[in-house]
């Protein structure tokens, strides 16, 4: 099973990386206006994914999320940026 590692920019601008197994049910859950909408961006949708990652191992993502969320934030909006203007 895939694990991808994602980077969403919310409503107020502020970046949210996370990990799941399906994409676009995570993404439609950050979007979510019922109470099961994600936890950490509820009332911040809706959020729009400006990059991800596939891996093939659980670890192996969880290992670069924490490297991306130990970064600074320029360094964050710098990647964002990149792969925002790419699309």
């Amino acid at each position: 099973m895939p694990y991808f590692l994602y980077l969403v920019r919310c409503r107020d601008n502020s970046l949210y990386c996370g990990i799941t197994t399906d994409l676009k049910r995570r993404i439609a859950e950050h979007n979510s206006f019922s109470k099961k909408a994600a936890k950490y961006t509820r009332g911040r949708y809706p959020v729009k994914l400006v990059y991800w990652e596939k891996f093939d191992t659980r670890a192996d993502a969880s290992v670069r999320e924490a490297e991306i969320k130990n970064w600074p934030k320029n360094k964050r909006e710098e990647l964002a940026a990149i792969v925002y203007n790419c699309k």
